[in-house]
């Protein structure tokens, strides 16, 4: 499965410091959504994505491994997967390019 977040301004602030809402969606390798919350953008990623793990937990009992972007570094966020997903599930961090070009990369695995 793969995770990642969108935020999305919003012009209307309602006396709020951050404006607009930011999307946590958990997908297959086909792209297909598993796993989806909707948080206010003040939410980390992390944070995020773990309350769409947790609203989605019941049909994600197969998933075996994670990959994500920097943003989800952390022993936290993997040790909070685990609670979630079972003790098996491996958190792999994708690092970027240095050419900034379309590539296969290794991952690291926490």
């Amino acid at each position: 499965m793969i995770v990642d977040a969108q935020s999305v301004k919003n012009t209307d602030t309602a006396g709020k410091k951050v404006s607009g809402i930011k999307r946590h969606i958990v997908v297959d390798t086909q792209g297909l959504p598993h796993a989806v919350a909707v948080t206010m953008a003040e939410v980390t990623d992390r944070k995020g994505a773990l309350q769409a793990l947790e609203h989605c937990r019941p049909s994600l009992g197969k998933i075996q491994s994670l990959l994500c972007d920097s943003g989800y570094t952390g022993e936290p966020f993997a040790e909070g997967v685990r609670e979630i997903l079972g003790k098996l599930v491996t958190v792999q961090i994708a690092k970027r390019s240095e050419l900034h070009t379309f590539a296969v990369i290794p991952s690291v695995e926490w």
